[in-house]
């Protein structure tokens, strides 16, 4: 037996037995099973399919879906082709990358257009992917309008800022002109002419001729007084 054939023996024995514990649903067990098949003939593309499948279902889905995609691009039959596109479609799905899902089924139904199965996760991801569309519009839609919020808050705060800044300069202002001192009311008067009328002014003239006179009179009384005590003081 050539050592292509036990090649061949080892890889089926794998695949078989990486099969049953994926049927009881010991993935991991799969897993490492089929990897021991690809290590017998690393371009087993059953042995691909079924890693890419037992990853999968332990959710690795970057991993499921780099598998899947690399076996899209290898020569394949036409069925399994269909069924590369369609487990890939599945693990970008579950990536949330639902745009390269529908392109993904979209490839799996130009192959087999009467798959039910890829044609309805077709429409789960079309909607799907509607729904993140509509999701991110919301979600830009709602960054705007808190932007839009935050540039009028911040022009409200300007303005505010700026009025108060007024406010305070205008009672800087007073503040000042009330700490300079103003001139009394004597000062103020002292510094404007008076204006008296004639009337005033003759009988202040008056006045003062009257203080004359009675001032002058004072003065001879005060000097008769002293003549007459001079003359009587003598003695003898």
């Amino acid at each position: 037996m050539t050592d292509i054939s036990l090649m061949a023996q080892g890889e089926n024995r794998f695949i078989r037995s990486g099969n049953k514990a994926f049927e009881k649903g010991e993935f991991n067990k799969a897993e490492i099973d089929y990897k021991k098949a690809l290590e017998k003939n690393s371009n087993s593309n059953v042995g691909q399919f079924n890693l890419g499948s037992a990853i999968h279902e332990q959710k690795n889905y970057d991993e499921s879906a780099l598998i899947f995609d690399n076996l899209t691009h290898k020569n394949l039959t036409p069925d399994q082709r269909a069924k590369s596109f369609y487990n890939l479609g599945n693990s970008l799905v579950n990536l949330q990358q639902y745009e390269q899902a529908v392109e993904a089924y979209k490839n799996s139904l130009r192959i087999n257009p009467g798959d039910e199965d890829t044609k309805y996760n077709l429409l789960y991801a079309q909607q799907m992917l509607r729904q993140q569309q509509q999701n991110e519009q919301d979600q830009d839609n709602q960054q705007d309008q808190n932007q839009d919020q935050n540039q009028q808050n911040q022009e409200q705060n300007d303005q505010q800022n700026q009025d108060q800044n007024q406010d305070q300069n205008q009672q800087n202002q007073q503040n000042d002109q009330q700490g300079q001192p103003q001139d009394s009311k004597e000062d103020r008067a002292q510094s404007e002419p008076v204006q008296i009328s004639i009337e005033d002014a003759e009988r202040m003239l008056q006045a003062l001729q009257d203080r004359e006179r009675k001032t002058l009179e004072k003065i001879k009384k005060e000097e008769l007084k002293n003549a007459k005590r001079v003359k009587t003081e003598k003695d003898w």
